[in-house]
């Protein structure tokens, strides 16, 4: 296990298949933002371990968006820890089981590069997506509480229904979710999205931010020139 510090109070705990980030709440204890596949539960309890605290300081697990690989272990996580999930309103029904998740659109290279990561998961035996209650629905513009900081709730739809991304203006972080990736140090648009028009518009408005540190979910954090390289992203030419 490798922890990544991006901030003061921000890692990243790097895994196959997406990335998951800890920060360190300013009233003790930790929230953790997304999950990863099912069962990499252990992997993030021990990365809380490493800062320091056990399974009851987790206190928090909010989701960016429904997908396997964000929400695959909020429900072995609320197990072991009592944590309160917090996630998109509309992606709510899909996270807790009570509606099917709607189906992303593909453009060819983004058909091809699914098959190929469904295919890995299936090699490695990965369990099914166990559906989890969300316990705090987010909305845009809401700003949960116990961070320590100022914190920004943005619905960034197109990748998903209720996507969101965080933002914490003080220190200039942000948490885009799927919206943004990174590839060979270039910022670029997340595949598999639902309304790839919408979707763009999501990372416009998450660039317009101008942040200083873009921990994302897929690919290397940017923490050097991270504004510069969201207004040099070109998100309606990737993957098509």
């Amino acid at each position: 296990m490798t922890l990544i510090q991006l901030g003061s109070r921000v890692w990243q705990l790097p895994l196959p298949v997406s990335h998951v980030h800890l920060v360190r709440l300013g009233g003790g204890g930790f929230a953790v933002v997304d999950t990863g596949v099912a069962g990499s539960a252990p992997a993030i309890l021990d990365a809380v371990a490493a800062l320091g605290g056990g399974p009851g300081d987790l206190r928090l697990i909010v989701l960016t968006h429904s997908h396997l690989d964000h929400a695959g272990s909020a429900a072995g996580l609320v197990s072991a820890t009592g944590a309160r999930v917090l996630a998109g309103a509309a992606d709510a029904p899909y996270i807790s089981g009570e509606r099917p998740e709607p189906p992303p659109v593909h453009t060819e290279k983004e058909r091809a590069l699914h098959e190929r990561i469904m295919a890995g998961l299936g090699s490695t035996g990965a369990p099914p997506n166990p559906p989890v209650r969300v316990d705090t629905e987010l909305r845009d513009g809401d700003s949960p509480d116990d961070w320590g900081e100022t914190v920004q709730v943005l619905h960034v739809p197109g990748h998903t229904p209720g996507s969101i991304a965080l933002y914490l203006p003080d220190t200039g972080v942000l948490f885009p979710g799927d919206t943004i990736a990174t590839v060979e140090g270039r910022a670029v648009l997340g595949p598999f999205n639902l309304d790839r028009a919408a979707a763009v518009a999501s990372f416009r408005r998450l660039a317009a931010l101008e942040p200083r540190t873009v921990c994302v979910p897929h690919g290397e954090p940017l923490t050097v020139d991270a504004a510069k390289a969201l207004t040099a992203a070109t998100p309606q030419d990737d993957w098509l």
